[in-house]
C-alpha cells in the first residue's frame, strides 16, 4: 500500500515544522508521516546525511509520494538535489512539491514529458542553489556592517522574517505572480516586489535589525 511522507528541513528559528505540514494540508496532501531534520543547513549538508533523512530513505518504497515544501527542503546544492529526485523517481517514488504543486514521476515514458520535467529538475535546482548563495552574501555583509557600526541608522524594520523572505524567493521562483505571493505570505505588495526586485537588500534589512538588536 502506498504512502504520503511529508520531509521537513527546519534550519532556523524562523521556520516550523507546524506551519510547513499545514500548508501541505491546505494544498490537499493527506499525509501519512511527516518526517523532519531540525537545525541542518541545506547548503553544507546532503540529504542522505542528515539524520532523518537517512531514515526517510530507508522508508520510502515503490508507489509511495515524497512531499515537500519546495525542492530547497531537499536541499540547496544543485548536484544533490537533482541526483536525489533522480534516484527518488528511479526508485518509483513520486515527489511532489506544495509550492505550485509540482510533479516529478519517473513514470512517464514520453519523451518530450521527460525532457520538460528533467528542465525543471535542473531548473529548480539551480534556483535554490543561487538563493543560498544570495543569502549568505547577503548575510555576511550584514554583519560586517552591522558590526563596523552598530550605531549607524538601520532604516525601516522590515515587516516580513526569515521564513517569509524564504517563502517570497521560493514562490518567485516557481513562477508565482505577487498577488499570489502576498496572499500566501500576508505581507504587502510593495513589499513582495521590493523582495523580488533586490532580495539580496531584503536579506542585508534582516541581518542589520538582528545583528543590532543582539541576542
Amino acid at each position: 500500500m502506498s504512502r504520503t511522507i511529508f520531509y521537513a528541513r527546519v534550519s532556523t528559528a524562523d521556520q516550523s515544522l507546524n506551519l510547513q505540514r499545514t500548508q501541505a494540508e491546505k494544498a490537499g496532501f493527506e499525509i501519512d508521516e511527516v518526517v523532519a531534520d531540525h537545525g541542518v543547513s541545506g547548503v553544507s549538508t546532503k540529504l542522505a546525511e542528515r539524520p532523518e533523512g537517512k531514515r526517510l530513505f530507508d522508508k520510502l518504497r515503490r508507489g509511495d509520494v515524497l512531499v515537500v515544501r519546495w525542492v530547497d527542503r531537499l536541499g540547496r546544492d544543485y548536484q544533490d538535489v537533482t541526483d536525489t529526485i533522480r534516484n527518488l523517481m528511479r526508485q518509483g517514488v513520486v515527489v511532489k512539491t506544495v509550492i505550485n504543486g509540482m510533479v516529478f514521476d519517473g513514470a512517464t515514458e514520453d519523451p518530450v514529458q521527460q525532457a520538460v520535467r528533467d528542465a525543471l529538475i535542473g531548473f529548480m535546482a539551480a534556483t535554490a542553489q543561487a538563493q543560498a548563495e544570495a543569502t549568505k552574501a547577503a548575510q555576511r555583509a550584514g554583519i560586517d556592517a552591522a558590526k563596523s557600526d552598530p550605531k549607524r541608522y538601520r532604516g525601516k524594520k522590515p515587516s516580513y522574517d526569515q521564513r517569509g523572505l524564504e517563502q517570497v524567493q521560493s514562490m518567485t521562483a516557481s513562477g508565482s505572480g505577487t498577488s499570489e505571493i502576498a496572499k500566501a505570505t500576508g505581507l504587502s505588495r510593495q513589499t513582495v516586489l521590493r523582495i523580488k526586485v533586490d532580495p539580496a537588500a531584503a536579506q542585508a534589512a534582516l541581518e542589520r535589525w538582528s545583528v543590532s538588536e543582539g541576542p
